[in-house]
C-alpha cells in the first residue's frame, strides 16, 4: 500500500492514530520509570522513603496499569485504527467517536493512577481500578467496539484480513472479562471504595479467569493482530501461511478461555478444575508456536533483511520471545513445576519475558514502521533504532535471567529440609539471597527504560523533520502561486 500522502490523509483518519501513539510513548516512559523505581526500592532499601504515595505497594499497580493499559492499550488503539483503515480501504466509521475513545481511555488511566497513589484500589490482578473508573472504561470500550465493527462493515474489500479477526476477538473477550470481573458493590452511596460481588474461592476463580484471559486476549491476541499486519508489511512479503493463521486464531480463541485456574494449584480450588486448566495450557503450546512459526517464516527468502533492517530485528525478536514465553507458560502450569515456581520471582521473570520481549518489542517495531507513514516522511535515524534494539535486548536478558535465578533458588530454599525435618533456610535468608538478583533486575530495567527514551527522541525528531518539510513545501507553493 502506498505511503500516506495528502490524499490518503483525507481518505483515512490518521490524527487519532497519532494521538494514541504519542500517549503510548508517554505512558510507556512513565510506567517503565515507575517499574525501575520500585525494582530499585527492592534492591536498595534506602530508596523506601516515608512517603505513602511512592511506596512499593502503591506504585506497583501504577506501574502495571501504565505499562499494560497506558502503553499497551494506547498502542493497540493506535495500531488497530491504522490496520482496520488500511486493510479495509476505508475511513474510520466516526471521527468524534474515535476521539471519544481517546479521551475516555486517557482519563481512565490518569484517574486510576491518581487513585492508586491515594490508596484506592480493588487489589485485583490486572484489574485494580475502582468502580467509577470501571464505568468509564466500559463506556469507552463499547464506543471502541462500535467504531471498529462499523468500519469493518463499510470496507471496500470483500475479505476481512486475519489481523482484524484477532482484534475482534480481543474486543469481545475483554468486554466480557471487564464486566464480570468488576461486578462490585460500592461501600456507600457516595463512596469510591467497593467490595467484590464474589468471595472466597469463587472470587479467586473469577479473578484468574480474568487475569489469564487479559494476558491471552489483551496482551496476546491483540498484539498478534499487530504482528499479522506489520511483519508482512515490513518484510514486503505475504504472510507465510494464511491457512495456519486461521487455525492459530480459532485454536487460541477457544483454548485460552479455560486456562486461568492453573494459577490456583494447591489452593482451595477443586483439584479437577486446576488440572483441566493445566491440560488446556499444555494444548495452547501448539497454536502459539504455530503463530510464532507463521510470523518468522514470513521472512522465507528474505532473511537478509535481518542484517539490514533494525525494525525487522524488533519484530522477529518479539516473535522469538513469544515462542519462549508460550513454552514457559505451559511448563509452569504443570503441578510439579508450579509447586516450585508459584509465589516466587520465577513468575515475575516469566511475565516480563512476555511483556518486555513480546508485547513491548512488537510494539516498538510496529511504531517504527507506522509513525513515518503517518507523517509521510522517513525515520530520523536508523542508527538510533539499532541502539534502541540492543538496549532493550540487553535489558530483557538481564531482567529475565536474574528473575529465573531468584525464583528457582527461592523455591529450592523454601522447600529444603535438614536431617531433622526442619526447614533448612529461614525466610530472611531467602530475602538476603535475593539482593544480588534484584540489583541485576533493576539494572536491566534501566537499560530498557533508556531504550524507550532513545525511541522517543527518534520519533520526536522524525515528526519535527516532517513538519519542517511540510512547512517548506507550503512556502514553496505559496511563492509559486505569488509568481503566477
Amino acid at each position: 500500500m502506498a505511503q500516506a500522502g495528502m490524499g490518503s490523509t483525507q481518505q483515512y483518519n490518521y490524527e487519532i492514530i497519532r494521538k494514541f501513539a504519542f500517549m503510548a510513548l508517554v505512558w510507556g516512559v512513565l510506567g517503565m520509570g515507575a517499574g525501575v523505581y520500585i525494582a530499585s526500592e527492592l534492591a536498595w532499601p534506602f530508596l523506601n522513603f516515608d512517603i505513602p504515595q511512592i511506596t512499593f505497594g502503591r506504585l506497583r499497580p501504577v506501574h502495571t496499569t501504565l505499562v499494560i493499559f497506558g502503553f499497551g492499550g494506547s498502542a493497540l488503539f493506535a495500531t488497530s485504527y491504522y490496520i482496520v483503515q488500511r486493510t479495509c480501504q476505508t475511513r474510520l466509521y466516526s471521527d468524534w467517536m474515535a476521539n471519544f475513545t481517546f479521551w475516555g481511555w486517557q482519563s481512565a488511566i490518569a484517574l486510576g493512577v491518581v487513585g492508586y497513589m491515594m490508596g484506592y484500589t480493588q487489589s485485583r490482578e490486572y484489574a485494580e481500578f475502582e468502580w467509577p473508573v470501571d464505568l468509564i472504561i466500559l463506556v469507552t470500550w463499547v464506543v471502541y467496539f462500535t467504531v471498529y465493527v462499523q468500519t469493518l462493515r463499510r470496507r471496500s474489500q470483500p475479505h476481512i484480513y486475519v489481523a482484524n479477526w484477532f482484534f475482534i476477538a480481543f474486543l469481545l473477550v475483554i468486554a466480557l472479562l471487564h464486566i464480570f470481573n468488576n461486578l462490585a458493590v460500592p461501600v456507600g452511596l457516595f463512596s469510591i471504595k467497593s467490595y467484590s460481588l464474589f468471595s472466597g474461592v469463587q472470587d479467586a476463580m473469577t479473578q484468574w479467569w480474568y487475569g489469564h484471559n487479559a494476558v491471552g486476549f489483551f496482551l496476546t491476541a491483540a498484539f498478534l493482530g499487530m504482528m499479522y499486519y506489520f511483519v508482512p508489511k515490513q518484510a514486503g512479503r505475504p504472510v507465510y501461511s494464511y491457512r495456519l493463521s486461521i487455525v492459530h486464531f480459532w485454536a487460541l480463541s477457544f483454548l485460552y478461555m479455560w486456562v486461568g485456574a492453573h494459577h490456583l494449584h494447591w489452593t482451595a480450588l477443586p483439584d479437577w478444575t486446576s488440572t483441566l486448566a493445566a491440560t488446556f495450557s499444555i494444548m495452547l503450546l501448539l497454536p502459539s508456536w504455530g503463530g510464532m512459526i507463521n510470523g518468522i517464516m514470513t521472512l522465507s527468502g528474505a532473511w537478509d533483511r535481518l542484517r539490514t533492517d533494525p525494525i525487522m530485528l524488533f519484530l522477529i525478536t518479539a516473535l522469538s520471545f513469544y515462542g519462549m514465553s508460550t513454552f514457559e507458560g505451559p511448563l509452569m502450569s504443570l503441578k510439579s513445576v508450579n509447586a516450585l515456581s508459584h509465589y516466587t520471582d520465577w513468575t515475575v521473570g516469566h511475565v516480563h519475558s512476555g511483556a518486555l520481549g513480546w508485547v513491548a518489542m512488537v510494539t516498538f517495531g510496529s511504531f517504527y514502521h507506522m509513525i513515518p507513514r503517518l507523517y509521510d516522511t522517513r525515520l530520523y535515524s536508523t542508527r538510533l533504532v539499532y541502539a534502541h534494539f540492543w538496549l532493550a535486548t540487553i535489558g530483557i536478558v538481564l531482567y529475565i535471567t536474574s528473575m529465573w535465578v531468584a525464583g528457582i533458588f527461592q523455591g529450592l530454599m523454601l522447600r529444603s529440609f535438614d536431617d531433622y525435618g526442619n526447614l533448612a533456610y529461614t525466610f530472611v535468608e531467602t530475602v538476603a539471597f535475593l539482593h544480588s538478583p534484584y540489583m541485576v533486575r533493576a539494572i536491566g530495567g534501566m537499560f530498557f527504560l533508556t531504550g524507550i527514551l532513545v525511541m522517543c527522541w527518534n520519533v520526536y525528531m522524525t515528526i519535527r523533520n516532517a513538519r519542517a518539510e511540510a512547512a517548506a513545501l507550503e512556502a514553496k507553493l505559496a511563492a509559486k502561486m505569488a509568481r503566477i
